[in-house]
């Protein structure tokens, strides 16, 4: 068995909020001691990116300095660009380094010491291991700092619906009629049911959307997050305090994060999913995870919480402690 000793895990993305909140997850349930790199890839290794050509090191630019020993004992990586460093940290380490990459490379996985691939990917092989959903640091200690860092929403009446609202896809526009449609069904289900609603949108819901939610929720009690201006962002306290959650179709991340809270989540879909995308959400609902908005549930689910279960797999496999 090897040990992680003190300064032995770097943590690569290409700083985008859902690659880095994957990797750090995975990264903080192995070893305290992380170094965090953000990777910004040259044309034209960028866009070939994870597979490998000659003369490497140009791809970094000013970002070599960040990638030479001495090397840690692993290497987390998230996205496409993640990828391609962490498959060259472990060549130019010659193994010294093991690499742990999250999400589908898109090449063979051998690359790396370990893949994390989410099923609906439908990668398969002796060194992947398949969550549902993506991985995310949500567990009880993490909602009850949520709940104390917004404890003024326990003044807020009951039941309080949680809406979290991603947005753009990479490789899609955005849809905003179906986005209208989503908006107007959140509305009807509060009608239904009164209470509050706590609304959050992300990074990548476009700035054309935002007057939309506000005049959604114009005159519903709660609060209604669009960006900074409208003070720190209530994602944590709103997984914490809501009663329900419901969550836009496109968002993986922010849909296994809202499972994670053991509170009944829902979705409302009105145009045909992506394929993977379909198939996630196929996953959650037949795991009894993801509901129709106008479905009835009970109060509490079981919570979709697979980091820690991953971790171990990964020092199992890697020979960790």
């Amino acid at each position: 068995m090897s040990t992680l000793p003190p300064g032995s895990c770097w943590v690569v993305t290409d700083g985008a909020a859902g690659n880095r909140r994957q990797a750090l997850a995975l990264a903080e349930a192995l070893t305290p001691s992380i170094r965090e790199i953000v990777v910004d890839l040259r044309a034209p290794w960028s866009w070939f990116a994870p597979r490998a050509f000659p003369a490497a090191r140009l791809a970094l630019g000013r970002d070599n300095e960040s990638f030479l020993p001495p090397w840690p004992r692993l290497a987390i990586g998230c996205g496409r660009q993640a990828a391609w460093a962490t498959r060259h940290i472990r060549l130019w380490s010659e193994g010294a380094c093991l690499a742990v990459q999250i999400l589908d490379p898109r090449i063979d996985p051998t690359h790396w010491d370990m893949v994390i691939a989410p099923r609906h990917d439908d990668l398969r092989g002796d060194n992947v291991l398949n969550p549902l959903g993506s991985l995310h640091p949500i567990d009880d200690v993490w909602l009850t700092d949520g709940r104390e860092a917004f404890a003024q929403f326990a003044e807020l009446p009951s039941p309080r619906l949680g809406v979290l609202i991603g947005g753009v896809r990479h490789g899609g526009p955005f849809d905003m009629t179906a986005f209208d449609a989503f908006l107007r069904a959140v509305r009807a289900r509060h009608d239904r049911d009164g209470g509050t609603v706590l609304v959050a949108a992300s990074r990548r819901t476009p700035a054309g959307a935002l007057a939309g939610i506000r005049e959604a929720f114009a005159g519903v009690p709660g609060i209604v997050w669009t960006d900074s201006t409208d003070g720190a962002n209530p994602y944590p306290g709103i997984l914490g305090w809501a009663d329900r959650l419901v969550v836009t179709p496109d968002s993986v991340n922010m849909l296994s994060e809202a499972c994670a809270t053991g509170r009944p989540v829902h979705t409302f879909v009105s145009t045909p999913l992506p394929g993977k995308l379909a198939r996630f959400h196929a996953e959650l609902r037949s795991a009894g995870l993801l509901h129709d908005l106008d479905a009835h549930t009970p109060d509490r689910q079981t919570p979709l919480r697979e980091t820690a279960a991953i971790a171990a797999e990964v020092r199992r496999h890697l020979g960790l402690t």
